[in-house]
């Protein structure tokens, strides 16, 4: 075809247009939801309830930058027809070099395998609620501040974790006090399907602070003077691959040393341990244990209430973003009368 003057100038916007089509298209943002309902049996009577509705987001915002934001709305237990709004996670995520990356922003505290992993889309527990370890207020589930992560490294595909950030009793926006919550943790994965972490948490919790991101007892921890935190915690994580991914195994323990001028040290123990068996493509019973323990009667920051819970239950997965779980959970503390509850819950993701 022939290119005269008239034509020159079409061609050439036509270019421009076609040579700037890539840079005019959308960053790789997904979002994604999560919500839960349940109906539950306890003394006496039938209850029903809504659980979370979770918004979640991920955006690649360059080859190397990331984003990822979670947001929870969910109804409040002092009102029924009141909801609280909280931001869970916001967090910007560069890739510097390989497989080791740099994080700003508010994060789930990795110390735990089940804090790090599982957000709070139900329909991706194993069970209908976290262990008691984190529902007591044991562990520190939200950190706001800076880290460094590296993934599978290695043949035994190493990771690891180290943080710093505001520490327990501050803000999202600011901290108490000048110490920084420190968090180191690393785990390997030496085979397919089974993962074995360790990590050590310190924090300075200045007199009079509350822990913001506590709760599920109905108890706010205060701290009645300076207490130096210090948590060491062990995990195994097992999903058989020999056997057609029958057999899941999940058990962690964690040991907090809170220590003050006036008191000296004292010690809190919480475990749990989780197995499910699938004996269907579809159906898996499984079991799960708590149990939180004090040393003395002179704890400095937490409430001495030590407690032991069974949960027994079945799930069934109608797919990977609809299930079903049926529960039963004994609950005995030191502090409040034996609890059993049944438990229904479905939930889906969308």
């Amino acid at each position: 075809m022939k290119i005269n003057r008239y034509s020159l100038p079409l061609f050439l916007l036509l270019g421009l247009l076609l040579g700037a089509v890539p840079c005019a298209q959308a960053q790789r943002t997904q979002v994604r939801g999560f919500v839960d309902a349940l109906a539950y049996y306890q003394n006496g009577k039938v209850n029903f309830g809504l659980g979370e509705q979770d918004l979640f987001i991920t955006s690649a915002i360059t080859e190397r930058l990331s984003f990822l934001g979670e947001t929870v709305a969910k109804f409040s237990p002092d009102s029924p027809t009141d909801f609280n709004v909280s931001i869970e996670r916001v967090i910007l995520k560069y890739n510097y070099a390989g497989n080791h990356s740099a994080l700003l922003g508010k994060h789930h505290t990795p110390i735990n395998y089940w804090n790090d992993t599982y957000h709070h889309g139900r329909v991706f527990f194993p069970t209908i609620d976290r262990p008691l370890l984190f529902a007591a207020g044991i562990i520190p589930l939200h950190t706001t501040g800076v880290s460094l992560q590296g993934q599978n490294l290695g043949a035994l595909r190493f990771g690891y974790d180290a943080m710093v950030g505001n520490g327990i009793g501050s803000g999202d926006v600011a901290d108490n006090n000048p110490v920084k919550s420190l968090t180191l943790a690393v785990h390997v994965k030496p085979r397919d399907g089974m993962r074995l972490g360790a990590s050590y948490y310190h924090d300075a919790i200045s007199k009079g602070s509350t822990a913001h991101n506590h709760g599920g007892n109905g108890l706010t921890p205060v701290a009645l003077t300076r207490v130096n935190q210090d948590i060491l915690t062990g995990s195994i994580a097992y999903n058989d691959s020999v056997f057609s991914k029958k057999f899941e195994l999940l058990a962690e323990t964690s040991m907090v040393n809170n220590r003050s001028d006036s008191l000296g040290t004292q010690r809190a123990m919480a475990t749990y341990a989780y197995v499910g068996l699938r004996v269907t493509d579809k159906i898996i019973p499984y079991v799960r244990v708590d149990d939180i323990r004090y040393t003395n009667n002179r704890e400095v920051y937490f409430m001495d209430n030590k407690t032991q819970s069974f949960v027994g239950g079945l799930r069934y997965e109608m797919s990977y973003l609809a299930v079903l779980k049926l529960e039963y959970q004994r609950t005995k503390s030191h502090m409040y009368p034996t609890a059993d509850k049944v438990t229904f819950q479905i939930a889906v993701g969308f």
